[in-house]
């Protein structure tokens, strides 16, 4: 959960969290006839995009569709789980879904996120280093963009003079000392803060380990919104938006007015992305593919790319197949179900 937006509420919605599952449905929404669905196959979980509870509940008196459904998922014993915004947010999460269908190439984060990172220095003997970089490797430190077991060393001398009561693993109660030590830096997302310092304490021959923690500005450029990459072969707007539907299975586009430029550069965005709409033009995208767009947001374009609005329910579909995917990797042992309800509330005559 750790990238999900404050405003979310992924995770475990309706359930025991320690009941067995044998068989999921996978959906992109809840709804009283998904839930149905589940209980039909024998599904003791629901795994959706869209939380069903996104904002707090006050009363279950069956007053609206949430309510009811919440209801329903309970009195059949299905749980609810979601990953939304922190499966938008992932480099290999819904956009890149969106930008595999599309035929994107040399994808990025089109904004990544700040504030993520953290750096730890810590300084051990130079005989115990490999074991402790190994260790810290291990629980996640080190992953930066496609290279793994990144870190830093230099070479000092430490010094220290244990007290009485302590217990040295080298040195002498009460006599100073001197070690040669190395430093040895690691960049690690935040939410690994405590399994990579567990990972440190348990890999250190000291009894009082020396580090410092730093959080940092640098973009994280796994985690962030939206998704920007290029097509293999430059296409008209017209052939792009052709190729758009094929590829993303769609009735209908809304779109802003041509202006006779090839489509390569493509930005993209599941479900509501108007707020990116800046920042594909900050990245001179040729054109952006998104959703729930306002009327006004429309001149944002300003001639300088092309707005493709496809739809909520049709820019974020094929996340049934991501949920699939990541979670036949993790879970062999456990039956997947795609649900067959459709639950798009919008239709086109």
């Amino acid at each position: 959960m750790a990238y999900q937006e404050s405003y979310d509420n992924a995770g475990l919605i309706v359930g025991d969290a320690n009941k067995e599952v044998k068989n999921i449905l996978i959906t992109l929404d809840v709804t009283k006839a998904v839930v149905q669905e589940a209980k039909n196959k024998n599904c003791e979980l629901i795994v959706a995009h869209h939380p069903i509870i996104f904002k707090g509940l006050k009363k279950l008196t069956g007053a609206n569709y949430v309510e009811r459904t919440v209801i329903k998922a309970i009195r059949e014993e299905v749980a609810i789980y979601a990953a939304h915004t922190n499966l938008d947010n992932v480099k290999h999460g819904v956009n890149a879904k969106i930008s595999e269908k599309i035929g994107l190439q040399n994808l990025q984060i089109l904004v990544p996120k700040q504030q993520q990172l953290a750096k730890l220095s810590v300084f051990v003997p130079e005989e115990k280093a490999p074991e402790l970089k190994k260790a810290l490797h291990n629980a996640g430190a080190g992953q930066i963009g496609e290279y793994k077991d990144c870190a830093f060393e230099s070479k000092g001398t430490g010094s220290f003079s244990p007290s009485e009561k302590a217990n040295p693993t080298i040195g002498t109660k009460g006599k100073p000392e001197e070690v040669q030590e190395i430093k040895i830096e690691v960049i690690f997302p935040l939410h690994l803060k405590h399994s990579v310092l567990e990972a440190m304490r348990n890999a250190h021959p000291y009894e009082e380990v020396a580090y410092y923690l730093h959080q940092l500005e640098n973009d994280y450029t796994d985690v962030g919104s939206g998704m920007i990459g290029e097509l293999a072969i430059p296409l008209p707007e017209e052939d792009f938006l052709r190729h758009l539907k094929e590829t993303m299975n769609l009735q209908v586009i809304k779109h802003t007015h041509f202006i006779n430029k090839k489509i390569q550069r493509v930005a993209v965005c599941g479900g509501s992305g108007a707020f990116l709409i800046k920042a594909a033009k900050a990245h001179k995208a040729d054109a952006y593919v998104s959703a729930d767009i306002k009327y006004h947001e429309y001149f944002d374009a300003e001639d300088k790319l092309l707005i493709a609005d496809i739809g909520h329910f049709e820019s974020e579909i094929f996340t049934n197949e991501l949920f699939y995917e990541i979670l036949r990797e993790k879970f062999a042992n456990i039956a997947l179900q795609l649900g067959e309800t459709v639950t798009n509330p919008i239709k086109y005559y």
